[in-house]
């Protein structure tokens, strides 16, 4: 019976879903890597995988797709531009994967587009033609789907939300070298940034931290009443729904997923969330909804099956 592989390749390690065709998760394994420059490291993920399937009852000549998601620019014609975090040779696991997986399509595409077409499969978007996952994790990216279809753009930069500029006036610096970012407000890091901020401002001892990207603490505080705590979440609503209704104008999508380790607090900052998006967005896209993503963290496990079965 015929198999897909979906595969999420991460710094340290890749996880990896066998697939029906139907979209229905059948088993899934984690294979340690590191990098993935050599023909030995190529060989870990691909005995990595024959592994799973004969676990499964399946073979490499079961697998007719195989789709990789990678942390980085992926453009229209499935080329990797720039990985900042991951050491990979992408042509050469390519052309490993095509030695063991020979009926399979393969396709590479980045990582957020893949956990919006994960949704988009098999979530909470399966009835949706036009939709934008937000995924907020320690930075903040991006899937947008227009069409029933993954808008890479010509350059791969397509759904990098988190750079949309929300404050003309920063003077802090965001990762990509710009000013004004979104990802310096509503990423993990920079909601923990803000509220250390606001802290100072109020002249209060911030909550311990676990970390420069702990949320959790945060939103537990915000909880207790913390009043820099729900000035940094406010601030993260006001900047995250500004960038949605600039988006809306351009695409103006039937709804939007919040998803990532952010994502996962949506409940506590949904109806903010919205109103400012109501409050920035034009008339006509009012309607729009903001939902959380159901997929969690094997999102873009699923949409890199479906891309590669897109074939």
């Amino acid at each position: 019976m015929d198999k897909v592989l979906g595969i999420d390749i991460g710094g340290t390690s890749i996880k990896a879903g066998m697939f029906s065709t139907e979209g229905m998760l059948q088993a899934a394994t984690k294979i340690p890597t590191g990098e993935i420059v050599s023909e030995a490291a190529f060989a870990v993920v691909t005995e990595g995988l024959k592994k799973l399937l004969e676990d499964n009852g399946a073979t490499a000549d079961d697998v007719i797709a195989v789709g990789l998601d990678v942390p980085g620019p992926v453009d229209d014609d499935g080329e990797v531009g720039m990985l900042a975090n991951i050491e990979l040779d992408p042509k050469g696991l390519q052309a490993a994967l095509k030695r063991t997986f020979k009926r399979a399509n393969l396709a590479f595409v980045n990582d957020a587009n893949a956990a919006a077409l994960g949704e988009l499969w098999q979530g909470t978007a399966k009835d949706a033609s036009s939709f934008v996952l937000v995924a907020i994790g320690t930075g903040v990216g991006g899937g947008v789907v227009s069409g029933g279809k993954i808008v890479s753009g010509a350059f791969g930069a397509g759904g990098e939300i988190g750079h949309i500029t929300v404050n003309r006036e920063e003077t802090a610096s965001c990762g990509c070298g710009r000013q004004g970012c979104l990802e310096q407000y509503a990423s993990a890091s920079g909601i923990v940034r803000v509220y250390k901020k606001e802290c100072k401002k109020l002249g209060q001892t911030p909550v311990k931290l676990d970390g420069p990207t702990d949320t959790l603490s945060i939103f537990n505080a915000y909880r207790a009443g913390d009043e820099a705590a729900q000035a940094a979440i406010s601030t993260m609503c006001d900047c995250l729904g500004y960038a949605l209704a600039q988006i809306s104008v351009i695409i103006d999508p039937q709804l939007y997923l919040i998803g990532g380790g952010v994502g996962g607090g949506f409940k506590l900052y949904a109806e903010e969330l919205r109103a400012a998006f109501r409050k920035y967005c034009l008339a006509p896209s009012i309607s729009t909804r903001i939902l959380p993503a159901s997929l969690g963290n094997d999102a873009a496990m699923y949409g890199s099956a479906y891309q590669a079965m897109q074939g």
